[in-house]
């Protein structure tokens, strides 16, 4: 394998190894630049308060101090009941909503699998 071709914005020569029968690296290889640019793009959705992981560790305490004031009779049994239903309805969301992007996530990435399949075997047969 070689060295690829690339020049960074800083003048030097990329240090990346080239992908087979290619001169650029994958980070330079002018076919992923739609793949690069899907995955820089998923950087800001999964940062921040907007995780999911986050996201239900807070519902999980908050339904965890609702348990302890119903408990202590700060909180009305019927008052804890709904909104622990509805506790528990946010952090259906937040997991039903992880799962769907998950699946996304994985159908684009199969679909970029199944393109770089196809690039290869038309490339093998000179189609």
């Amino acid at each position: 394998m070689g060295i690829c071709s690339a020049i960074k914005a800083n003048g030097q020569r990329c240090g990346g190894r080239a992908i087979d029968g290619s001169q650029w690296c994958w980070n330079h290889n002018p076919l992923h630049v739609e793949a690069r640019r899907r995955n820089a793009s998923k950087g800001g959705r999964r940062g921040g308060r907007g995780r999911p992981s986050a996201q239900l560790s807070r519902l999980q305490e908050r339904l965890e101090d609702l348990a302890d004031k119903v408990l202590a009779g700060e909180v009305e049994r019927g008052v804890g009941a709904v909104a622990g239903q509805l506790l528990a309805g946010a952090r259906a969301c937040v997991r039903d909503g992880l799962a769907a992007r998950e699946q996304e996530e994985l159908i684009s990435r199969l679909e970029e699998v199944e393109e770089a399949l196809a690039r290869r075997k038309d490339d093998r047969w000179g189609a």
